[in-house]
């Protein structure tokens, strides 16, 4: 009996990506058994209190799996890493990928790259598109209150984050996820969906849909002095905020003459004429603090060079402090 004829042969996946995020989608492809001949990352960074040089969560998969690895600091031909940037095009040149699938790698690729693999580009977002454009979509999307979120697997263009999408799925936004366990929960969904997304580009079903005018939002990159709590804010508004930033870059507060970092809190009532910033009354040694509308009150903090801890251990150490 004759053998049955061979599918064609599966397609080549190149990868791009560099934190966590990317490494569960990259392991999620190898795990699958999609060729990959070449994946890249950003460069090696200073990390923890000695500054030294760390690998990407992707490089040290890559490396675990064996898999080509090539970290430019740039990928335009004619900017300050052109060397770079000729030597990252002569690696995917020769790794002929059929696509490139990319995940937070955090270089903007230029026209070349997006044009060099036969199905171009598929880009691992970590928002429901239109919504969340951008840098930080996990914590914008909590910081803005919203009831869900998801992951879009979107055909890459030159905009940002503005091509076509391709696949989507939606997660709720729970009342106690912070951006690390809905980054968890997306990273996740996100493997799951790149998977189906390469098998659709196998078997050439691919729907790409245009993303719609309206609900265009942007997630600005977070910056660390975002971190510092104003208590004119209403409650409701730094609560969600603690949970956005954390675990960077927190947010900050003063506790009994000490800068801390307040992880967690829980929105309460307030109190008539309390000003904003002002400790108030509550039982049990509860710290609450007044808000520009509400109060919250404190759970979970963190002393400087400390672990975090709840509030309650905090009174426990100090019975004798203010407030």
């Amino acid at each position: 009996m004759a053998a049955a004829p061979a599918g064609p042969p599966r397609l080549r996946v190149a990868y791009a990506g560099t934190p966590e995020f990317a490494r569960a989608a990259l392991q999620a492809i190898v795990d699958a058994g999609w060729p990959v001949p070449l994946v890249l990352t950003q460069p090696d960074r200073p990390a923890g209190r000695g500054l030294k040089l760390q690998p990407s969560a992707v490089k040290q998969l890559a490396l675990a799996r064996g898999l080509p690895l090539a970290q430019p600091q740039g990928l335009k031909l004619d900017g300050r890493f052109a060397a770079d940037a000729q030597a990252a095009q002569a690696a995917l040149a020769a790794a002929a990928p059929d696509v490139l699938v990319v995940a937070a790698y955090g270089l903007i690729l230029p026209p070349w790259v997006l044009a060099l693999p036969r199905l171009g580009c598929l880009n691992i977002h970590g928002s429901l598109l239109p919504r969340w454009r951008g840098a930080a979509p996990i914590q914008r999307a909590i910081e803005a209150g919203d009831a869900e979120t998801g992951i879009t697997l979107m055909q890459m263009d030159a905009g940002l984050d503005t091509g076509p999408m391709l696949l989507a799925q939606a997660t709720p936004i729970a009342p106690d996820d912070s951006a690390a366990s809905l980054h968890d929960r997306l990273a996740a969904i996100g493997a799951q969906l790149v998977l189906r997304g390469l098998q659709a580009a196998q078997a050439g079903t691919l729907q790409p849909e245009p993303q719609p005018a309206a609900g265009v939002s942007y997630a600005h990159k977070i910056e660390k002095a975002e971190g510092a709590i104003d208590w004119r804010a209403p409650a409701d508004v730094i609560e969600r905020r603690l949970r956005a930033f954390d675990p960077f870059p927190g947010c900050t507060a003063m506790l009994a003459g000490q800068a801390v970092k307040l992880w967690r809190g829980r929105v309460v009532s307030g109190a008539p004429g309390a000003a904003p910033g002002q400790w108030l009354p509550a039982a049990d040694g509860a710290l609450v603090m007044a808000c520009g509308a509400g109060a919250l009150q404190w759970l979970q903090l963190q002393l400087p060079g400390g672990r975090r801890i709840s509030a309650a251990e905090w009174r426990q150490r100090h019975p004798g402090l203010a407030p």
